[in-house]
């Protein structure tokens, strides 16, 4: 009778891991790497490979952050650029933003052509005075110091405050975020020589230095240039999940990712 039970047993447990293994398999979906496309990122494949539009590999990620992807509305992000901005500081981002199928517009003081180092001539989508809201404002470095002091412009950033759901600085692009009384109360970091300048400067900040970001819920700080990739990697991964993150890296070759490399004080974004 004993050896019945087992045996009985033995079989309901293995029928079970059988029915669980199932269960979890049907909880994934393997989908194009993000390109933006649109058609592509809308479709689902049930195994592992290539995808059949634009042939980039598959990733897999959960059916439940699948669906959410299908019904949030497309991230939009205001990027502002000024006179001299260092060129990859801004550029690193929006690979990962336009990637990821956010809908990314340029904004400058004005909608004069602006170059980058001196040599990318940059035409402005908006200037201040026409720019549309956003769900996300990035700044970056580069000369920033006319910025920092323009009352117009920091006046703007401090105007769409109520509209805007979370920043992302790059490098020097934290001293814009601090003269607009962002940072204040919150800890930053930024482009490593400049640390103590910006403790100077910002003295209701707690400044780290030797961090990649700092991500304080609804604001984040990055250093220079690929901590600023890292940066917008980090929100892509806070908005849409980490596997989805990791396939615009992949689909980037930007291998050096690693995500919750910075210094994370709270991961959700707040609400306003």
């Amino acid at each position: 009778m004993k050896k019945v039970c087992l045996v009985i047993l033995f079989t309901i447990f293995t029928i079970g891991t059988l029915f669980a293994q199932a269960d979890a398999a049907n909880d994934s979906v393997y989908v194009c790497a993000p390109c933006g496309s649109g058609t592509c990122d809308n479709i689902k494949y049930d195994k592992a490979g290539i995808c059949t539009h634009c042939n980039m590999a598959l990733v897999k990620v959960s059916l439940n952050d699948f669906k959410k992807q299908q019904d949030q509305k497309p991230v939009t992000i205001c990027f502002y650029l000024q006179d001299g901005i260092e060129l990859l500081d801004f550029a690193g981002p929006m690979e990962v933003f336009t990637i990821a199928g956010f809908k990314v517009f340029t904004v400058s003081k004005t909608k004069d052509k602006i170059k980058s180092q001196g040599v990318l001539s940059i035409n402005p989508d908006y200037s201040i005075q026409d720019a549309p809201a956003a769900d996300i404002m990035v700044v970056f470095g580069g000369n920033t110091a006319p910025t920092e002091s323009d009352p117009d412009v920091i006046g703007w950033i401090k105007s769409r405050k109520a509209q805007t759901k979370s920043y992302l600085s790059v490098c020097t692009g934290s001293f814009i975020l601090g003269r607009a009384g962002v940072l204040d109360g919150l800890t930053a970091t930024t482009y490593h020589t400049q640390i103590e300048s910006m403790r100077m400067h910002f003295p209701k900040t707690k400044v780290l230095a030797n961090t990649r970001f700092v991500d304080n819920g609804n604001v984040i700080t990055t250093a220079g240039i690929s901590a600023g990739i890292d940066g917008a990697l980090h929100l892509v991964a806070k908005l849409k999940g980490n596997s989805f993150a990791k396939g615009v890296a992949q689909t980037m070759e930007y291998d050096k990712w690693i995500p919750g490399q910075g210094l994370i004080l709270n991961a959700g974004i707040a609400a306003h």
